[in-house]
């Protein structure tokens, strides 16, 4: 690198999750699989990936409310409910289905 050149840092977000996106995870991902042998990894695969991109890009996705974000996975019926806390934290609240009980993450912290 040069004199006059300037180093460019990537920096991305840490994500940290509410306790219950765990079971949201699991039992989405159970139900997968009972219907086709490996389409459960195929949607914990798709969460990563939209994982990747809300660091990558947190303020793009649209505004649900004052202080959330939602992310519309592309294949399967769910989205991603976060939040930014800071630059440097994102807090994801839900795995939400998008056909059940809309809101019941609200009083997540």
């Amino acid at each position: 690198m040069g004199p006059n050149q300037a180093k460019i840092i990537s920096y991305m977000p840490e994500l940290f999750f509410h306790p219950d996106t765990t079971e949201e995870i699991k039992s989405s991902f159970d139900w997968y699989q009972e219907q086709v042998k490996g389409l459960g990894y195929e949607f914990v695969q798709e969460l990563d990936d939209a994982f990747n991109s809300i660091q990558s890009l947190a303020q793009t996705w649209p505004k649900m409310g004052q202080y959330h974000r939602r992310f519309i996975l592309s294949r399967f019926p769910y989205s991603v409910i976060y939040k930014n806390v800071d630059e440097n934290t994102i807090y994801v609240v839900a795995i939400m289905h998008n056909h059940r009980k809309p809101g019941y993450w609200n009083d997540r912290n």
